[in-house]
Protein backbone atom coordinates (compact mmCIF):
# COMPACT_ATOMS: atom_id res chain seq x y z
CA UNK A 1 0.00 0.00 0.00
CA UNK A 2 0.73 3.56 -0.91
CA UNK A 3 2.77 5.84 2.10
CA UNK A 4 0.39 8.20 3.38
CA UNK A 5 0.83 11.70 1.94
CA UNK A 6 -0.45 14.56 4.29
CA UNK A 7 0.67 17.35 1.76
CA UNK A 8 2.39 18.87 4.58
CA UNK A 9 -0.80 20.29 5.59
CA UNK A 10 0.71 22.04 8.69
CA UNK A 11 2.06 24.88 6.48
CA UNK A 12 -0.82 25.13 4.26
CA UNK A 13 -2.99 24.87 7.03
CA UNK A 14 -0.99 28.51 8.67
CA UNK A 15 -1.23 30.14 4.84
CA UNK A 16 -5.17 28.77 4.84
CA UNK A 17 -5.37 30.62 8.00
CA UNK A 18 -3.67 33.93 6.83
CA UNK A 19 -6.19 33.97 3.72
CA UNK A 20 -8.91 33.57 6.03
CA UNK A 21 -8.09 36.13 7.87
CA UNK A 22 -6.75 38.99 5.42
CA UNK A 23 -10.05 38.10 3.16
CA UNK A 24 -12.29 38.43 6.39
CA UNK A 25 -10.59 42.02 6.62
CA UNK A 26 -11.06 42.83 2.83
CA UNK A 27 -15.12 41.92 3.40
CA UNK A 28 -15.34 43.88 6.43
CA UNK A 29 -13.76 46.69 4.86
CA UNK A 30 -15.81 46.22 1.72
CA UNK A 31 -19.17 46.07 3.77
CA UNK A 32 -18.17 49.06 5.86
CA UNK A 33 -17.40 51.57 2.05
CA UNK A 34 -21.09 50.62 0.83
CA UNK A 35 -22.87 52.04 3.94
CA UNK A 36 -23.37 48.53 5.91
CA UNK A 37 -21.01 49.04 8.99
CA UNK A 38 -23.61 46.71 11.05
CA UNK A 39 -23.33 44.16 9.04
CA UNK A 40 -19.23 44.16 9.32
CA UNK A 41 -19.24 40.97 11.40
CA UNK A 42 -21.43 39.33 9.49
CA UNK A 43 -20.11 39.80 6.44
CA UNK A 44 -16.74 37.54 8.01
CA UNK A 45 -19.30 34.93 8.41
CA UNK A 46 -21.23 35.11 4.88
CA UNK A 47 -18.57 35.45 2.51
CA UNK A 48 -17.58 31.45 1.55
CA UNK A 49 -14.24 32.00 -0.17
CA UNK A 50 -12.69 32.86 3.36
CA UNK A 51 -12.31 28.64 3.57
CA UNK A 52 -10.61 28.18 0.32
CA UNK A 53 -6.92 27.91 1.89
CA UNK A 54 -8.28 24.93 3.51
CA UNK A 55 -10.49 23.62 -0.01
CA UNK A 56 -7.02 23.73 -1.19
CA UNK A 57 -5.62 21.49 1.49
CA UNK A 58 -7.74 19.13 0.74
CA UNK A 59 -7.40 19.02 -2.72
CA UNK A 60 -4.04 18.63 -2.43
CA UNK A 61 -4.19 15.83 -0.30
CA UNK A 62 -7.15 13.78 -2.48
CA UNK A 63 -4.47 14.56 -5.38
CA UNK A 64 -1.09 13.60 -3.14
CA UNK A 65 -2.99 9.73 -1.93
CA UNK A 66 -4.07 8.40 -5.51
CA UNK A 67 -6.54 10.44 -7.01
CA UNK A 68 -4.77 12.62 -9.08
CA UNK A 69 -8.00 12.29 -12.09
CA UNK A 70 -10.91 12.31 -9.66
CA UNK A 71 -13.34 15.39 -10.24
CA UNK A 72 -13.00 17.67 -7.30
CA UNK A 73 -16.11 19.80 -7.34
CA UNK A 74 -15.56 23.61 -6.55
CA UNK A 75 -18.68 25.77 -8.35
CA UNK A 76 -21.83 26.31 -7.39
CA UNK A 77 -23.83 24.51 -9.65
CA UNK A 78 -21.62 21.01 -9.06
CA UNK A 79 -22.29 20.98 -5.40
CA UNK A 80 -25.40 19.77 -4.95
CA UNK A 81 -26.03 16.10 -3.53
CA UNK A 82 -29.43 14.10 -3.45
CA UNK A 83 -30.51 13.83 0.21
CA UNK A 84 -33.32 12.04 2.00
CA UNK A 85 -35.12 13.88 3.62
CA UNK A 86 -35.00 16.67 0.86
CA UNK A 87 -34.24 16.87 -2.30
CA UNK A 88 -31.04 18.56 -2.35
CA UNK A 89 -28.11 19.68 -0.08
CA UNK A 90 -25.38 22.16 -1.07
CA UNK A 91 -22.08 21.01 0.11
CA UNK A 92 -18.88 23.05 0.09
CA UNK A 93 -16.46 20.57 -1.88
CA UNK A 94 -17.08 17.00 -3.66
CA UNK A 95 -15.03 14.31 -4.71
CA UNK A 96 -16.49 12.07 -7.27
CA UNK A 97 -14.39 8.95 -9.16
CA UNK A 98 -15.83 7.26 -11.85
CA UNK A 99 -19.71 7.98 -10.65
CA UNK A 100 -18.85 7.33 -7.10
CA UNK A 101 -18.84 9.86 -4.56
CA UNK A 102 -16.15 9.62 -2.77
CA UNK A 103 -15.74 12.93 0.05
CA UNK A 104 -18.59 15.00 0.96
CA UNK A 105 -16.30 17.93 3.09
CA UNK A 106 -18.36 21.11 4.94
CA UNK A 107 -15.73 24.27 6.10
CA UNK A 108 -17.40 26.51 8.86
CA UNK A 109 -16.29 29.60 10.32
CA UNK A 110 -17.33 31.42 13.37
CA UNK A 111 -15.74 34.85 14.31
CA UNK A 112 -17.05 37.10 17.55
CA UNK A 113 -18.47 39.61 18.90
CA UNK A 114 -21.01 37.53 19.41
CA UNK A 115 -20.91 33.21 19.33
CA UNK A 116 -24.21 32.41 20.53
CA UNK A 117 -26.40 33.44 18.59
CA UNK A 118 -25.17 31.14 15.52
CA UNK A 119 -23.46 28.19 17.81
CA UNK A 120 -26.99 26.06 17.76
CA UNK A 121 -27.50 26.82 14.61
CA UNK A 122 -24.23 25.33 12.87
CA UNK A 123 -25.23 22.41 15.43
CA UNK A 124 -28.21 21.41 14.12
CA UNK A 125 -27.40 22.24 10.51
CA UNK A 126 -23.97 19.95 11.35
CA UNK A 127 -26.12 17.58 12.54
CA UNK A 128 -29.29 17.14 10.04
CA UNK A 129 -26.73 17.43 7.23
CA UNK A 130 -24.70 14.35 8.19
CA UNK A 131 -28.19 11.96 8.94
CA UNK A 132 -30.06 13.03 5.73
CA UNK A 133 -26.34 12.36 4.04
CA UNK A 134 -26.24 8.76 5.87
CA UNK A 135 -30.15 8.09 4.99
CA UNK A 136 -29.56 8.81 0.53
CA UNK A 137 -26.13 6.46 1.12
CA UNK A 138 -28.61 3.64 2.36
CA UNK A 139 -30.25 4.08 -0.07
CA UNK A 140 -28.28 3.85 -3.09
CA UNK A 141 -27.95 7.54 -4.02
CA UNK A 142 -24.26 7.55 -4.75
CA UNK A 143 -23.70 5.16 -6.90
CA UNK A 144 -21.08 3.17 -5.04
CA UNK A 145 -20.98 0.54 -1.95
CA UNK A 146 -18.26 2.34 -0.06
CA UNK A 147 -19.59 4.76 2.25
CA UNK A 148 -18.22 8.21 1.16
CA UNK A 149 -15.45 10.00 3.70
CA UNK A 150 -17.87 12.96 4.98
CA UNK A 151 -15.91 15.92 6.53
CA UNK A 152 -16.60 18.79 8.79
CA UNK A 153 -14.09 21.77 9.49
CA UNK A 154 -14.84 24.50 11.83
CA UNK A 155 -12.17 27.28 12.08
CA UNK A 156 -13.64 29.55 15.38
CA UNK A 157 -12.18 32.69 16.14
CA UNK A 158 -9.79 32.45 19.40
CA UNK A 159 -11.08 34.88 21.74
CA UNK A 160 -11.77 35.61 25.14
CA UNK A 161 -15.80 35.36 24.56
CA UNK A 162 -15.45 31.61 22.91
CA UNK A 163 -12.88 30.42 25.61
CA UNK A 164 -15.06 32.05 28.76
CA UNK A 165 -17.37 29.70 30.53
CA UNK A 166 -21.34 29.72 29.29
CA UNK A 167 -24.04 29.16 31.37
CA UNK A 168 -27.36 27.37 30.06
CA UNK A 169 -31.19 27.18 32.11
CA UNK A 170 -32.82 23.75 31.83
CA UNK A 171 -35.65 24.18 33.92
CA UNK A 172 -37.14 20.62 33.83
CA UNK A 173 -34.37 18.22 32.90
CA UNK A 174 -30.60 18.16 33.75
CA UNK A 175 -27.82 19.07 31.17
CA UNK A 176 -25.67 16.68 30.11
CA UNK A 177 -22.36 17.14 32.75
CA UNK A 178 -19.92 18.14 30.02
CA UNK A 179 -21.72 21.16 28.75
CA UNK A 180 -21.94 22.70 32.53
CA UNK A 181 -19.96 25.83 31.73
CA UNK A 182 -18.59 24.73 28.50
CA UNK A 183 -17.69 27.76 26.61
CA UNK A 184 -18.36 27.71 22.99
CA UNK A 185 -14.75 26.54 21.89
CA UNK A 186 -15.21 23.48 24.32
CA UNK A 187 -18.75 23.34 22.54
CA UNK A 188 -17.35 22.92 19.30
CA UNK A 189 -14.83 20.35 20.25
CA UNK A 190 -17.85 18.03 22.03
CA UNK A 191 -19.97 18.47 18.92
CA UNK A 192 -17.25 17.30 16.79
CA UNK A 193 -16.43 14.32 18.63
CA UNK A 194 -19.94 13.38 19.21
CA UNK A 195 -20.01 13.70 15.33
CA UNK A 196 -17.55 10.95 14.95
CA UNK A 197 -18.76 8.81 17.58
CA UNK A 198 -21.83 8.75 16.56
CA UNK A 199 -20.34 7.86 13.30
CA UNK A 200 -22.35 10.95 11.44
CA UNK A 201 -19.28 12.01 10.21
CA UNK A 202 -15.50 10.75 9.47
CA UNK A 203 -13.38 13.10 10.78
CA UNK A 204 -14.79 16.25 12.59
CA UNK A 205 -12.34 19.05 13.41
CA UNK A 206 -11.88 22.28 15.15
CA UNK A 207 -9.06 24.71 15.39
CA UNK A 208 -9.06 28.03 17.07
CA UNK A 209 -7.42 31.14 15.54
CA UNK A 210 -6.76 35.15 16.52
CA UNK A 211 -7.80 37.86 14.82
CA UNK A 212 -4.02 38.66 14.74
CA UNK A 213 -3.15 35.34 12.62
CA UNK A 214 -3.51 37.83 9.38
CA UNK A 215 0.64 37.70 9.09
CA UNK A 216 1.06 34.80 10.90
CA UNK A 217 -1.18 32.20 10.34
CA UNK A 218 -1.35 30.62 13.99
CA UNK A 219 -3.63 28.18 14.96
CA UNK A 220 -4.29 26.34 18.20
CA UNK A 221 -6.38 22.97 18.38
CA UNK A 222 -9.11 21.56 21.52
CA UNK A 223 -8.17 18.08 21.21
CA UNK A 224 -6.13 15.34 19.00
CA UNK A 225 -9.01 13.74 18.51
CA UNK A 226 -10.41 16.96 16.70
CA UNK A 227 -7.28 18.12 15.56
CA UNK A 228 -6.63 19.13 11.58
CA UNK A 229 -4.36 16.38 11.63
CA UNK A 230 -6.72 13.84 12.35
CA UNK A 231 -8.58 14.97 9.86
CA UNK A 232 -6.56 14.98 7.03
CA UNK A 233 -5.18 11.39 8.20
CA UNK A 234 -8.52 10.26 8.17
CA UNK A 235 -9.08 11.60 4.76
CA UNK A 236 -5.72 10.61 3.08
CA UNK A 237 -6.36 7.18 4.20
CA UNK A 238 -10.01 6.55 2.73
CA UNK A 239 -8.21 8.83 -0.70
CA UNK A 240 -5.45 5.88 -0.64
CA UNK A 241 -8.74 2.61 -0.39
CA UNK A 242 -10.67 4.18 -3.32
CA UNK A 243 -7.36 4.57 -5.29
CA UNK A 244 -6.50 2.17 -8.25
CA UNK A 245 -4.84 -0.89 -6.88
CA UNK A 246 -1.64 -0.22 -8.97
CA UNK A 247 -1.45 2.98 -7.28
CA UNK A 248 -2.12 1.59 -3.59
Amino acid sequence: MMPLDLADYEAKARAAVRKFWTRRKKAVKKQKAGGKADQGERSAVTAGSNMNGFIDLVVDIVHANGLAKADIMLKRRLLTLPGFFRPTKLWDLLVINEGKLVAAIEFKSQVGPSFGNNANNRCEEALGTAVDLRTAFREGAFGGSRKPFVGYLMLLEDAPASRKPVTDVSPNFRVFPEFKGASYAERYNLLCKKLMTEELYSAAAVILSPRSAAKSGVYSEMSAETGLESFVTTLGGHIVMEAPKSQR
